[in-house]
């Protein structure tokens, strides 16, 4: 069984926190016994430091345990430090995936692996993906977009040019949405990240990107957040307005079977809706391990995802 969508902090990357605390504005705190130490960036991004985020021997453990008998690991969403200059990016995203490509190489019946780059500095962003393929990485993750840079944006063309060369996996994982409306009850977890990734989707969708470069790999975290639900109004859209088909070559629901999906939905009906809208081998089994909302165990389904993904 595959898991497609798990995290992980190795050592080397915590010794570069630790080592640039100051320039990041890192901060360890401990407020609950019954917790791990939580680790804060910059007054914004914070999570609890698990042991299974920086134990490689607690993490492949915890896999085995689950059944698990080959894992994606990518780094987390809140090391990608969007928020510093392209020089600070660049430095944590060359240490990531120089450590999750050891790891990798050391145990590559249980572990592949994806890179992170600077995506403020697209050329930066291209060339640091080069040489994460180069290392044996599968491919990247990364954010839905920028403030005021939406993926689909000519500013992120020399990233998506060499992704095409290199035929890369990028899987996009959202951030925490920063709506103020969603200030509660856990608002920006709960409906906040899947918004973002349908924000992003429905505009590299409608962008036509995907015919521009036909070899990226498109993985959408979370089922693809509320597009594949909506997609129909798309397709209305798509029939009435020129503004939503001008860049498309068929209606939006041929264009949502071009992309790729994990199945971190917990609810099994909205897990069928998703497979009967985009088809099996559009669905990769993935957890969000070790985040507290984790699908786990994963799915046990879905292999033709995974090979059409890595093929």
């Amino acid at each position: 069984m595959h898991d497609f969508h798990t995290h992980f902090i190795p050592s080397d990357v915590i010794t570069w926190l630790k080592d640039n605390k100051e320039l990041i504005n890192a901060k360890w705190t401990k407020t609950d016994e019954n917790k791990n130490e939580f680790l804060v960036v910059n007054e914004k991004w914070g999570f609890e430091l698990k042991q299974a985020f920086i134990d490689s021997e607690r993490y492949l453990q915890e896999q085995a345990a689950a059944g698990v008998s080959h894992s994606v690991v990518s780094p987390i969403p809140q090391l990608f430090l969007y928020d510093f200059p392209d020089e600070i990016t660049t430095e944590i995203s060359n240490v990531y995936n120089r450590s999750l490509a050891e790891w990798s190489k050391s145990a590559p019946q249980k572990i592949s692996a994806l890179g992170t780059v600077p995506l403020t500095n697209p050329d930066k962003a291209a060339q640091v993906l080069q040489n994460a393929m180069n290392l044996g990485l599968k491919g990247v993750i990364i954010g839905p977009g920028l403030p005021g840079q939406m993926l689909s944006d000519g500013f992120f063309t020399p990233f998506f040019e060499e992704a095409n060369r290199q035929k890369a996996i990028v899987f996009i994982h959202p951030l925490l949405c920063e709506d103020p409306r969603l200030k509660r009850r856990m608002m920006p977890n709960l409906i906040g990240v899947p918004w973002e990734t349908t924000v992003c989707a429905t505009d590299l969708l409608l962008s036509g990107l995907i015919d521009t470069y036909p070899n990226v790999k498109i993985l959408f975290a979370h089922g693809g957040g509320f597009l594949p639900y909506q997609i129909g109004r798309l397709d209305k859209g798509y029939e009435q307005w020129k503004l939503v088909s001008s860049n498309l070559k068929a209606p939006p629901s041929e264009y949502l079977k071009r992309f790729w999906y994990d199945t971190v939905l917990w609810n099994e009906e909205s897990l069928e809706f998703l497979v009967k809208a985009v088809g099996t081998d559009r669905v990769v089994p993935g957890s969000d391990y070790p985040f507290d909302l984790s699908v786990w165990p994963p799915e046990v389904k879905f292999q033709e995802g995974i090979y059409s993904l890595l093929g």
